[in-house]
């Protein structure tokens, strides 16, 4: 898997995955911050955008950041 640089605004989040722990992010933040971000979301194509598979506080971190792109792995689908 390569890792790629995605525009933020290009990733959709799945309802799922939006319960976000409010008082991990900004400490998340000053780490990507001062460290870069150490691992890369998790996500997969669908539908003209990309699907949040991992990653929803490094997301949020980096939007907090004013970042325009994060990197990421683009994972396939599960197969139900």
């Amino acid at each position: 898997m390569r890792i790629v640089d995605i525009k933020i605004d290009e990733i959709y989040i799945p309802a799922a995955k939006k319960a976000l722990r409010e008082d991990e992010i900004e400490p998340l933040a000053e780490d990507i911050l001062e460290n870069g971000l150490q691992n890369p979301i998790y996500v997969r194509e669908g539908k003209g955008r990309y699907v949040l598979q991992e990653g929803a506080h490094r997301l949020a971190a980096t939007k907090m950041l004013g970042e325009d792109f994060i990197a990421a792995k683009i994972v396939q689908a599960r197969k139900g």
